[in-house]
């Protein structure tokens, strides 16, 4: 099994089982990258990466939230999901990479459109204003 099959598995079952934040955790390594589609600078560390994927996580989880599409290559897997939010049609990408001992090392987000990623942005705003 390819690390990025095990590690995809792994992630697809943290998207079904509630968003347990000990489980993201322990799928971080401690130098891992989070890009935003809204932020341009990457955001390093797992507790950075952990903050942004948690909250998008709730922000974007669960209702009509579903992954329509995934192409793996070795370390690597690309994810497309859609969602509607506040009545806005939100389609976008994950792409994850994990190390070989199965951790996330690199995520990024891209979405579309502009009005989706707008709204979102200012979800995961709120979201991770809270943590604060």
């Amino acid at each position: 099994m390819s690390v990025a099959r095990a590690g995809l598995d792994a992630w697809h079952a943290y998207m079904a089982g509630g968003e347990d934040a000990a489980t993201l955790r322990a799928m971080l390594a401690p130098d891992a990258v989070f890009h935003s589609p809204v932020v341009h600078t990457p955001q390093a560390g797992a507790e950075k990466v952990f903050a942004y994927l948690h909250a998008a996580a709730h922000v974007l989880g669960g209702g009509d939230f579903t992954y329509v599409r995934e192409l793996v290559d070795g370390d690597t897997a690309m994810l497309e999901f859609t969602r509607t939010v506040d009545g806005i049609h939100v389609n976008g990408v994950d792409i994850i990479r994990w190390g070989d001992d199965r951790k996330i090392i690199d995520f990024k987000v891209m979405m579309r459109p502009m009005q989706a990623m707008n709204k979102l942005w200012e979800l995961m705003a709120a979201r991770l204003a809270a943590r604060e």
